[in-house]
């Protein structure tokens, strides 16, 4: 099956906005889903609607086999040792905000220090700034170049004894750029400290391996590789996880509570109080077994071919400025047109039924770096095409006859 074809599997993409084809660029805030993702929910209610792990009648059996399933589906996606080592939370920025606490409550206290990076999403940066004030801990910024590369030799001279932890997007939200968080790994082991790695926007556009890049933690989202809203993973290695305190207290995380006392269950378990998302989980692996078919190879080297078409058209638009031009990069092209606001700029698009994204893209650290407000920012998945592109630049240049 050609990517084109994969088109008919997202039936959204045939409707019309304001009388035009939508043409839908904004996949880095969430994607599309296909057909099987949205009949996965809708058999799962009608189907096996019922309480997980805690049931001894069937439907119960049936829904805690499928979120087991489903958390195997992750281990073998990302490549994790064990499943233990697969927790399901809410999305990546709850699964950064998990380990920012029961991390830091556990190994981190005054004096020690944390590294982000200046490119990071805000779920990266907030989460590290409210455990550094809760635990006295200091923390520490590297920067990127003008091309939206970061400065690894700052990063090891950044790095020393005090160093814990090392948080770093593996794709930029907004410059596209794929660090090298193998190497980064590295620089923070050296120096005995741990990694965690955003793959909020790698996770759907490149194939990953957490034990091939030695993640310590890895985090991303199901909405944004074809799967539901409010479904997430945080991988973490088992040896960690089990000296973690919990995040959230409540039922399932339990072995036995009495008034005197609390024992914790055992992983994964430990780290998912309540009643988990098990229509979420089984639709999330629905997703993932649908892009496995495609191949995360074929899809990265489709969408590449997509970014630098998208480039080398809108380049010539006058006026047209990119924002990240490293030359490893993937998922998404930021720009700006002359003195024409971002928000004027997607909200004429929209008109012509094309959907981007406009702002500071929940990174504004990376709009002072570059001294501007914000970006329009297009973002590719495999259905689109290069004939949408094409529409854009269309687009565009409608804009900007229309402010000249």
């Amino acid at each position: 099956m050609s990517f084109e074809e994969t088109r008919k599997d997202f039936p959204i993409l045939t409707q019309q906005i304001y009388g035009k084809p939508l043409v839908y660029f904004d996949n880095a805030a969430t994607t599309q889903k296909p057909v099987c993702v949205i009949e996965k929910i809708k058999n799962a209610y009608y189907e096996q609607n019922a309480n997980i792990h805690r049931g001894v009648h069937f439907l119960s059996e049936r829904a805690t086999e499928a979120h087991e399933c489903a958390r195997k589906k992750v281990q073998q996606f990302i490549n994790a040792r064990s499943s233990n080592e697969i927790i399901f939370t809410r999305g990546t920025t709850e699964a950064i905000n998990l380990v920012a606490f029961s991390f830091g409550e556990t190994f981190c206290k005054e004096g020690d220090e944390i590294i982000v990076t200046e490119m990071e999403h805000h779920s990266n940066i907030v989460p590290w700034q409210m455990m550094c004030e809760r635990k006295k801990v200091h923390l520490k910024v590297a920067h990127f170049d003008e091309n939206g590369m970061l400065n690894l030799d700052e990063l090891r001279k950044l790095t020393n004894e005090n160093t814990k932890l090392i948080a770093v997007a593996h794709v930029s939200n907004v410059l596209g750029t794929v660090n090298p968080v193998k190497e980064i790994a590295q620089i923070a082991h050296a120096a005995g400290a741990l990694l965690l790695v955003d793959g909020a926007q790698s996770v759907p556009h490149l194939q990953v391996d957490v034990q091939d890049i030695d993640a310590d933690f890895f985090a991303f989202s199901g909405h944004k590789i074809y799967g539901p809203t409010g479904i997430g993973v945080l991988f973490g290695k088992e040896q960690l996880l089990e000296k973690m305190q919990p995040y959230q207290g409540g039922g399932e995380m339990i072995q036995k509570v009495t008034f005197e006392k609390t024992t914790y269950n055992e992983l994964p378990f430990k780290f998912e109080a309540g009643t988990p998302d098990f229509i979420g989980s089984t639709a999330l692996a629905e997703a993932l077994n649908y892009v496995d078919k495609l191949g995360m190879k074929n899809i990265a080297q489709y969408e590449h071919d997509l970014l630098e078409y998208a480039r080398i058209r809108l380049s010539e638009i006058d006026g047209m400025r990119f924002f990240g031009n490293a030359p490893d990069r993937s998922g998404v092209l930021s720009f700006l047109v002359g003195n024409i606001h971002p928000y004027d700029m997607g909200s004429i698009l929209d008109k012509l039924g094309i959907a981007v994204r406009t702002g500071h893209h929940c990174a504004q650290p990376v709009m002072d770096h570059f001294g501007i407000e914000g970006t329009v920012r297009t973002s590719f998945a495999f259905y689109n095409t290069k004939a949408e592109i094409d529409t854009l630049f269309n687009g565009i240049v409608r804009a900007q006859k229309m402010f000249r």
